[in-house]
C-alpha cells in the first residue's frame, strides 16, 4: 500500500501521469484545464494540476461543439442526460444508468404563497432513479470511471451521492464503497447498503469524512467520484442547466435558486445556461443565479454578506445534512457566480427549512428533503426582499426527495383525527375542522 503523498510528491506523481499538451485540441476528445495555471493535460484520473495544484476542470473542442450542436439533434436524442452527450465527458454502455429530463413544473399556487409575483418552476430531480439529482453526476463518472478501467467507484457523502454510487455501481457490476459521516440519516445509509455497497461510517463531519477519502483514493486506487474523478462528475450537474433551458422552450429563465453544498451544481447550471448561449442554442438573456444554505452551515451565505472573496470553512451543525460541507470545494467559484450575475445568497433557519418542505407539499404535490426546504425557504427571503419582478420566470431546483429526511417532520405532521369506525363519529369529528368538506353533491 502507498503512503498518503504530501503536496510536492503528489505534484511530482501527477506529472509522471499526465504530460502536459501544447497546440489545439483534438476534436475527438475532452481534455482537462487547470482553473489556475490554464494548463491543459490528456484525460487521466486526477483532479489536481501537476504544476500548480489547481483544480482540473473537462473541456471540450469548440470547433466541434459548433459543427455537432443544434436543437433538432438533441430533441431526437433519449429522454436522458445522454441527449447532451457532445457537452459532457463520457458515453454511457448498455443497462447503464440514464437519468435527467426530469419534470419542470409549473407552480403557481406556491409561487403566490411565497409572493412571487411572475412565473415560478420547480425542477424535480426527486424523480431520478434513487430520488436526487445525484444521479446525474454519477452516471457521467461512473461511465468514465468504466473507460478509465476501474472496477471499484466510491464516493465521500453527506447522503444522496452514496445511494446514487451505490446503485449506479450495481447496475455496472462494479464494486462499491462509500464513506460517510456516522450521523448520517438512517434512510441514507440504508439506501446506499442494499445496493451493495460497502458503507464506512466514520465518526466526524462530512469534511473529516471527505478528507478520509481522499487518502482512501491515494491508497487504493479507487475511483472516488468526486475526488479523483470529479473533472468528470461535476459535468454532470450542468445537465439541469441545459434541460431547464430546453424545458422552457430553448429559453432562459430570469431567476434560478440553487442549493449549496460543495458548490458544484450552482456554477454548473450556470455554465450550462452559458454554454447553450454562446453556441446559438439559447437567446443569451442574463439570469440571476442566486444561492441557498442552511444556517447551520453557512460559509458561502457568510462570505457573500461580508462581501469576501475568500469562503472560511465553518462546522455544520442543524437538520441539512445534504448540505453540510463546511469547506466547499466549489466555494469560491459558486460566489463569483453568484455575484457576477448580480444573484444573492441566503442562510435559512431550520424552522424555515421545515415549513417550506411542508409548503412545497401542499402546494405543489412535490416531497423535497431538507436541501428543498433551503432553497423555497431561500425563494420566500427573495420575494420578501422584492428581487424577483412582475413576469419574470423564477426557477428553483429541488434536489432531493422528503423520504429521504422524513425524520425532519416527526411530532409535526401525523394524523388529523382518530375517531371510531362509524360514519357519525367522522362527521362529527371533521365538522368543526373543515367547514364545507362534508357538503353533499347534487
Amino acid at each position: 500500500m502507498r503512503s498518503v503523498t504530501g503536496r510536492a510528491a503528489l505534484a511530482d506523481e501527477l506529472g509522471r501521469r499526465s504530460p502536459i499538451l501544447t497546440g489545439d485540441l483534438t476534436p475527438d476528445h475532452v481534455r482537462l484545464r487547470c482553473r489556475g495555471c490554464g494548463s491543459v493535460y490528456q484525460a487521466a484520473l486526477q483532479y489536481a494540476c501537476p504544476g500548480c495544484l489547481g483544480p482540473l476542470d473537462a473541456v471540450y473542442d469548440a470547433a466541434r461543439l459548433r459543427a455537432r450542436l443544434d436543437r433538432a439533434t438533441i430533441e431526437a436524442g433519449p429522454r436522458s442526460i445522454w441527449r447532451y452527450a457532445e457537452l459532457l465527458p463520457a458515453r454511457p454502455g448498455a443497462g447503464d444508468p440514464a437519468p435527467g429530463w426530469t419534470p419542470l413544473v409549473a407552480a403557481p399556487r406556491l409561487a403566490e404563497a411565497l409572493g412571487i409575483p411572475g412565473e415560478l418552476h420547480l425542477k424535480d430531480d426527486t424523480r431520478n432513479p434513487t430520488n436526487s439529482f445525484k444521479d446525474r453526476v454519477v452516471a457521467v463518472a461512473a461511465a468514465r470511471a468504466r473507460a478509465f478501467g476501474l472496477t471499484t467507484i466510491a464516493c465521500a457523502s453527506t447522503g444522496n451521492l452514496a445511494g446514487a454510487t451505490a446503485a449506479a455501481a450495481a447496475a455496472q457490476g462494479l464494486d462499491c464503497v462509500v464513506v460517510v459521516p456516522a450521523d448520517l440519516e438512517p434512510a441514507k445509509i440504508a439506501s446506499a447498503a442494499t445496493f451493495g455497497a460497502t458503507v464506512v461510517a466514520v465518526q466526524g463531519n462530512y469534511d473529516q469524512a471527505n478528507r478520509l477519502a481522499s487518502q482512501a483514493a491515494e491508497a487504493f486506487g479507487w475511483g472516488f467520484v468526486n475526488v479523483n474523478l470529479r473533472p468528470w462528475y461535476a459535468e454532470g450537474s450542468k445537465t439541469v442547466g441545459l434541460e431547464t433551458a430546453e424545458q422552457l422552450g430553448w429559453s432562459l429563465p430570469d431567476h434560478v435558486v440553487v442549493p449549496i453544498a460543495s458548490g458544484a451544481l450552482l456554477t454548473k447550471v450556470h455554465q450550462g445556461f452559458r454554454v447553450l448561449a454562446e453556441h446559438g442554442l439559447v437567446e443569451d438573456a442574463p439570469v440571476k443565479v442566486h444561492g441557498a444554505q442552511s444556517d447551520g452551515c453557512p460559509p458561502v451565505a457568510t462570505a457573500f454578506a461580508a462581501g469576501r472573496d475568500e469562503v472560511t470553512p465553518v462546522k455544520p451543525s442543524g437538520i441539512v445534512k445534504s448540505l453540510a460541507i463546511g469547506d466547499p470545494a466549489d466555494g469560491p467559484e459558486a460566489l463569483g457566480v453568484v455575484r457576477s450575475t448580480g444573484g444573492r445568497v441566503e442562510a435559512v433557519r431550520d424552522e424555515e427549512v421545515v415549513e417550506a418542505i411542508r409548503l412545497l407539499a401542499r402546494t405543489t404535490g412535490v416531497f423535497g428533503e431538507t436541501a428543498a426546504g433551503v432553497t423555497v425557504a431561500t425563494a420566500a427571503r427573495l420575494a420578501a426582499a422584492g428581487v424577483f419582478r412582475p413576469g419574470e420566470r423564477v426557477v428553483a431546483l429541488i434536489t432531493g426527495h422528503g423520504l429521504k429526511t422524513r425524520e425532519v417532520l416527526d411530532g409535526r405532521d401525523g394524523a388529523t383525527v382518530t375517531v371510531r369506525p362509524n360514519i357519525d363519529a367522522l362527521e362529527k369529528a371533521l365538522t368543526p375542522l373543515t367547514p364545507g368538506l362534508l357538503a353533499t353533491v347534487g
